[in-house]
């Protein structure tokens, strides 16, 4: 990079982040050209001295940063107190930060960073509390740039919260010691990515991209063969890079020897761009067109239920909602509202839950949406509680788990433009089944459902907005795990012609077989529903009146649907083959057939979950219904007729039976409701004790951050001390400082001589210690001294000779609060 074109490294630390900001300066090579930017956690009202404390860690030049500078590789700017700093075309921007607001000064300028400088940002997350620049650390992911947090050394983290939330969110390419943290980001700028680039999309072949889809399928448990090809290879190129792999094939073999590196490739795989209201215009004719009709002849008891698939940090979630709450608030008494948010990845549901983001991710919010719907602290912005009450976040996969149900909006915005053609199959009619009769589909801008018309029909073109139409879809395996193939009702799949006309006739004629004189039979699965049928079924199956259903032993004609869901149920709790003689259908003509039931496990090939067999075979000609019952009436005796009784009674029981546990179903259904929506309030509750525990952690870093810096002053002052003490000794001169009233306070070594005193005599009066000159005029020159703050001097002389010039001076000062005398003993006649 030349000097214009220099990668900006944005440092975030807190509580603990003097040590953990010595090993990463320290650990910098002297080769890296780079600017570094360092924001911490400080309290307004005080002055840090930090610049002062860098300033001995590197020998860069470090400087408090100012408001417009130009930053310059080769320079360390620090973010002073009271101020919230951004960074705008190359240049920092400080904005004062005004009384009681919170904010999250890391999560700011990460993100301002990240827009300003794309892939020549690199974030770098120290030790600290809370967990601020977890959102910042996104942006950066997000831009194309190079992440990084710390981990445990001798440098720290002292405290880890900080460093620990960024990595659970998964955006971070480097878990490293703070020391060696400058080796990563000086490798990585040194490599040359439009070479490397066109290296490893020279050598990705099928056979290669198949192994690191199954390494993948086998340990994160997501098939990405069915994403786009050229999406997945250029996210595989990132990785290749970064970890600084020779190739494909050596990044092959890391695959295979380190699970750590398969999860961050899993990760790179997942990153999307997400806003508050991208695609402003398409929200805006959902918001017009869908949303009030969401609401119509909806009661005050009644549920809106919306389901968001692949939400990652949630702007599009709390989008929907902040529209939805708004129409809300026309509403005299608006219906419940249900906002189910899901993903596949849990770090970013955490983030999304926190529901806090920088103001620039708010810039397509308007001034009024943000003053009604968010809570504004310096340069963060909190979703308001009333929005943030309508959304619930949850893991899940939208290729593997079953779909939510009954509802009235899904938005899948820009999922199926990482999915290639045949995920997208397998997820249209999912959400097909997900939508109740006429319900809607929000899709991005990008995205289509022309090969789906039979599902959807289109509302607004333009704005990707669609609606369910009321056919039923094919029937599919439940199982939605990896990209299982569905199953399709009816016999009409298209078969590949065989290029022999030998094998051509004996398709025709296997088929030809298999449909008139294969006895009748269907494939259903665990829950009982048919997902195949054979010709010739509808001799055994009647349509239901009422909401059509796929459930086979609803649809049995009369006589054979209890003896059905007996063996149906027996067959699939035991798994074992099921067979039921002799029972009587009546068919269509009004004839009377006798068949025999069989049920049996099927094992089907790429089937996610158990499918079983049912085979209906006929055991006699069809006969007339008078004949039949003539044939009866002479064989029936007088036990047979008795034990028909019994059993039609038994019928009538198990019938009743089933009705009240449909009736106790649907009660359990209306409880687990019940509990869900407990388990809101409380999770609200957690929320609000997790915003206490922030606030708590803010203030524990400003202390921590206060009590370093008093601990740099204490080692100055004692080593103040050491320096004084070792003075006194050198210059040999007999000091003792009193205080007004002779008591002593200090005294050197000589003076100790003169005296006799010892370490334990400080305190005690001078005047009891036997001296070599009278000392009675002390205490009346004292006071004079202390009045004028002038030094006294005089030669006294002792009754045996001696001769001592003794010197009187002031030691107080002004802010002293207590005033001393330093009084120095020479002894002339030693110097004579």
């Amino acid at each position: 990079m030349n000097k214009d074109h220099f990668p900006i490294v944005g440092i975030g630390a807190s509580a603990g982040g003097i040590e953990a900001m010595r090993g990463f300066f320290r650990g910098l090579p002297a080769t890296l050209e780079a600017a570094f930017i360092v924001v911490t956690h400080l309290n307004r009202e005080h002055k840090s001295l930090l610049p002062d404390v860098l300033a001995g860690f590197t020998h860069l030049e470090v400087e408090p940063a100012t408001d417009g500078v130009s930053v310059r590789p080769g320079r360390v700017y620090v973010m002073p107190a009271g101020f919230v700093m951004g960074i705008v075309d190359g240049r920092l921007t400080l904005t004062p930060l005004g009384e009681g607001r919170e904010t999250k000064p890391i999560d700011i300028f990460l993100t301002a960073l990240a827009l300003d400088q794309g892939d020549r940002a690199v974030g770098v997350i120290l030790s600290g509390g809370d967990g601020d620049g977890a959102i910042g650390i996104k942006v950066i992911k997000e831009r194309g740039g190079l992440t990084l947090a710390q981990t445990a050394d001798g440098d720290g983290p002292e405290t880890a919260d900080m460093p620990l939330s960024s990595l659970r969110t998964g955006f971070i390419d480097f878990g490293e010691t703070a020391v060696r943290m400058g080796d990563r980001i000086a490798a990585h700028i040194a490599a040359v990515p439009d070479a490397q680039a066109e290296a490893v999309a020279g050598e990705l072949d099928a056979e290669l991209l198949n192994e690191i889809f199954a390494i993948l399928r086998s340990q994160v448990g997501h098939d990405f063969s069915g994403y786009k090809p050229s999406t997945f290879v250029r996210r595989l190129q990132r990785r290749i890079i970064v970890v600084g792999a020779a190739g494909p094939d050596s990044y092959l073999k890391l695959l295979r020897s380190n699970p750590a590196e398969v999860g961050m490739l899993f990760r790179d795989l997942l990153i999307g761009v997400t806003n508050f209201f991208r695609d402003a215009a398409a929200f805006e004719a959902l918001a017009t067109h869908v949303i009030p009709k969401l609401f119509d002849e909806r009661a005050a008891n009644d549920v809106v239920r919306i389901w968001v698939p692949a939400c990652s940090t949630g702007e599009e979630v709390y989008s929907l909602a902040i529209l939805l709450r708004e129409h809300m608030l026309t509403l005299d008494e608006p219906p419940r509202v249900q906002i189910f948010a899901t993903d596949i990845d849990e770090r970013a549901l955490t983030v999304a839950r926190t529901s806090r983001y920088p103001t620039a991710y708010l810039s397509a919010v308007s001034p009024e949406r943000i003053a009604q719907h968010f809570v504004v602290e310096g340069d963060s912005a909190t979703v308001a509680k009333a929005v943030r009450d309508l959304c619930t976040f949850a893991p899940h996969s939208v290729l593997r788990d079953p779909p939510f149900s009954r509802l009235d909006l899904v938005s899948c915005r820009n999922l199926m433009i990482y999915l290639g053609v045949e995920a997208q199959q397998q997820l249209m009619p999912v959400l097909h089944y997900a939508l109740c009769p006429r319900g809607y589909l929000f899709i991005g801008m990008s995205e289509n459902v022309t090969r789906f018309e039979d599902l959807f029909e289109t509302i607004d073109k333009r704005n990707r907005i669609f609606q369910a139409r009321d056919a039923i879809p094919p029937a599919r395996l439940p199982s939605m795990s990896g990209l299982d193939t569905p199953i399709f009702a009816g016999t009409g799949q298209s078969h590949r012609r065989n290029a022999t006309t030998h094998t051509a006739l004996r398709h025709t004629v296997e088929t030809l077989m298999l449909s008139e004189f294969t006895p009748p039979h269907a494939v259903v699965t665990r829950t009982g529903e048919a997902v195949h049928y054979s010709s010739r079924i509808g001799d055994h199956l009647e349509v239901v009146p009422g909401q059509p259903t796929r459930e086979l032993a609803a649809m049995a004609r009369k006589g054979l649907r209890l003896d059905l869901r007996t063996a149906l149920r027996e067959a699939i709790e035991g798994n074992t083959r099921v067979v039921r003689d002799s029972i009587g259908v009546e068919l269509p003509d009004g004839r009377l057939q006798s068949i025999s039931l069989v049920v049996k496990p099927l094992n089907a090939p790429g089937a996610g979950e158990p499918l079983f067999l049912v085979v209906f075979n006929e055991a006699a000609v069809p006969v007339v219904k008078e004949r039949q019952k003539a044939l009866e009436a002479n064989e029936r005796d007088t036990a047979l007729q008795g034990l028909e009784r019994e059993l039609s009674v038994t019928r009538e029981r198990l019938q009743a039976v089933i009705e009240e546990y449909e009736t106790s179903l649907e009660e359990l259904k209306s409880s687990n409701e019940e509990l869900y929506s407990v388990n809101e309030e409380m999770q609200a509750a957690n929320e609000e004790l997790e915003a206490s525990k922030e606030e708590t952690q803010s203030l524990n870093e400003e202390l921590h951050t206060v009590n370093a810096e008093l601990t740099s002053k204490i080692e100055a002052v004692d080593q103040m001390s050491d320096d004084q003490s070792t003075l006194f000794e050198g210059m040999n001169v007999a000091s003792v400082l009193l205080t007004p009233d002779l008591h002593i306070r200090m005294f050197t070594a000589a003076a100790a001589q003169i005296f006799g005193l010892q370490p334990g005599d400080v305190g005690r009066p001078l005047s009891n210690f036997s001296a070599p000159i009278p000392l009675t005029w002390l205490s009346d020159e004292i006071p004079t001294v202390l009045a004028t703050s002038r030094p006294s001097e005089r030669t006294i002389e002792s009754a045996d000779g001696a001769r001592y010039h003794v010197r009187l001076m002031a030691s107080s000062r002004k802010s002293s609060r207590t005033p001393g005398i330093v009084a120095n003993f020479t002894n002339l006649l030693e110097q004579v």
